[in-house]
């Protein structure tokens, strides 16, 4: 997630210099033909093109809208594991009795669920967006960790992580551990009944955020909203310089030498500041379909799972607490 207030001009380049320069392209050449080789008959009526481009504004707007609602309702869902977590601990603290080794195997484990849903999350999958390649020097320093072991060693025991990896959902049968564990401790007479409910009742809600998660990452943004949408926009503004040409007829056989030209650029530079103003709404709503895939404009899992460890960890009073996740480059993971 991009935390700085202003994006600044070198990111919105990289972004879409591509675009800047087949715009500029584009529209000089209709521009040549029209006005050096006289080929007066390509020029288009203005009046239906801005019929058009309110129709693509209002189709863009929807997509965006929509994009945005799925990045907003999970990073709730991610709002919402940040609550249970810390009510987790607290029930565990306070219910559990005698044996402090059992406390903290159930909230390391917890802590081993978060961080595997949030590397499940981030694994890219069929429809996954691919980052742009002139934005790569930006988020180069960080690389979501692929390796499940690696994540998960420093929370449970070597046994159990065997037993969990082979798992087609690791985070799944964690939350599956956590339940055998509450039956062995109700067993030995350290939690009640109605604290094996109340425990219950939290693994519920986990499995229920856990699900609304899953369910974001494996829907696809409706194809028919996002796919046409950017061939909407780009009819639109391929179009566009067409429209634009004897729009400035009456100010050009006015003019010559170098105020027409001056006069030119000025035409060129209003069609390729709209195309692009266009474009780059598209891209705006492209980037937000899917929330989980790392990128820079997503849901910062990694610094969400340390807030609540560094939170879990002070519960069980200890001293070795790990640090915040800092913004690499302006950018939160």
């Amino acid at each position: 997630m991009y935390v700085k207030r202003n994006m600044g001009f070198i990111p919105i380049i990289l972004g879409t210099w591509k675009n800047l320069v087949f715009f500029t392209a584009w529209t000089s050449f209709v521009f040549y033909l029209y006005y050096y080789q006289d080929w007066t008959f390509i020029s288009l009526a203005f009046e239906p093109l801005t019929v058009i481009g309110i129709a693509v504004s209002f189709y863009l707007g929807f997509k965006n809208s929509q994009s945005y609602d799925r990045f907003w309702e999970a990073r709730k869902i991610w709002g919402a594991i940040v609550n249970y977590s810390r009510i987790w601990a607290t029930q565990v603290l306070s219910l559990v009795e005698e044996s402090e080794n059992d406390k903290k195997i159930l909230i390391y484990r917890h802590l081993a669920w978060i961080n595997a849903l949030r590397i499940q999350l981030r694994q890219p999958s069929s429809f996954s967006m691919k980052p742009s390649r002139s934005l790569k020097h930006i988020i180069e320093g960080y690389e979501e960790e692929s390796s499940l072991e690696k994540a998960l060693k420093q929370y449970i025991s070597e046994e159990e992580l065997k037993s969990v990896l082979p798992r087609k959902n690791v985070a799944t049968h964690l939350i599956k551990k956590q339940a055998f564990h509450l039956e062995k401790l109700l067993g030995q007479g350290r939690i009640t009944e109605f604290d094996k409910l109340l425990f219950h009742g939290l693994m519920e809600e986990m499995y229920n955020q856990q699900g609304a998660c899953e369910r974001i990452k494996n829907t696809p943004f409706p194809r028919q909203y996002s796919y046409f949408g950017t061939i909407f926009a780009w009819i639109f503004v391929l179009l566009l310089p067409f429209g634009l040409l004897n729009a400035f007829d009456e100010e050009f056989s006015l003019l010559s030498g170098s105020a027409r030209i001056w006069m030119e650029l000025a035409a060129i530079s209003l069609s390729v500041l709209i195309s692009w103003i266009f474009i780059t709404m598209d891209k705006v709503g492209s980037g937000s379909e899917d929330p989980f895939e790392g990128r820079f404009n997503d849901v910062p899992m990694t610094a969400i799972c340390r807030t609540i460890e560094i939170d879990l960890k002070d519960m069980l009073d200890e001293d070795a607490l790990p640090e915040k996740i800092a913004p690499i480059k302006n950018i939160l993971y």
